[in-house]
């Protein structure tokens, strides 16, 4: 596969790549194999990284502010502490993925799946969560303010310290269990 960068320049990509804090603002990897890629405090601001492959990949501490990974699949990658503001997550796949401490305000994870994923302390603050799927996942501490969560699956997930109520998750229209852990 040939995967070009804004300026039209291929670029080879194999798996496990390590790019720690390279300057890759704006370049596209469509569809590019970067399973356990260590992309370590890069900066992929404005990056398409649609349909790419990162399962495993080290994003953490990575900006990645305003970068689409529409039907990227993030399995098990390391993203915490990650800027992700902006970010475009649209069908994504982040199943046990780290996003704690991410900024993950004003992002849109219309339909994503991040079961399992682990989002203790992270800012969801104003971010689209439109039918995404938060089943066992760590949320713990998270802001959720002015989220969107109609139709977001938050059943058996932590939500202990984010002030959410069932009452509040009822009027969003969210879904949960008797599993889903509120604040006593």
């Amino acid at each position: 596969m040939k995967i070009k960068n804004i300026r039209g320049e291929v670029i080879k990509t194999i798996k496990g790549l390590t790019l720690r804090g390279a300057d890759l603002r704006g370049i596209k990897l469509y569809e590019a194999d970067l399973r356990g890629a260590d992309l370590f405090r890069a900066n992929l601001h404005g990056a398409n990284l649609s349909e790419a492959d990162l399962q495993g990949a080290d994003l953490s501490g990575a900006n990645l502010g305003e970068t689409i990974f529409e039907g990227a699949d993030l399995s098990g990658a390391d993203l915490s502490g990650a800027n992700l503001q902006w970010a475009g997550l649209i069908d994504a796949y982040l199943t046990g993925a780290n996003l704690s401490r991410a900024d993950l305000s004003e992002a849109e994870f219309y339909r994503a799946n991040l079961s399992r994923a682990n989002l203790s302390g992270a800012n969801l603050q104003n971010t689209d969560l439109w039918a995404a799927d938060l089943s066992r996942a760590n949320l713990s501490g998270v802001d959720l303010s002015n989220a969107n969560l109609p139709g977001t699956n938050l059943s058996a997930t932590d939500l202990s310290g984010t002030g959410m109520t069932p009452e509040a998750l009822e009027d969003q229209g969210a879904l949960f269990d008797e599993y889903t852990v509120f604040d006593e």
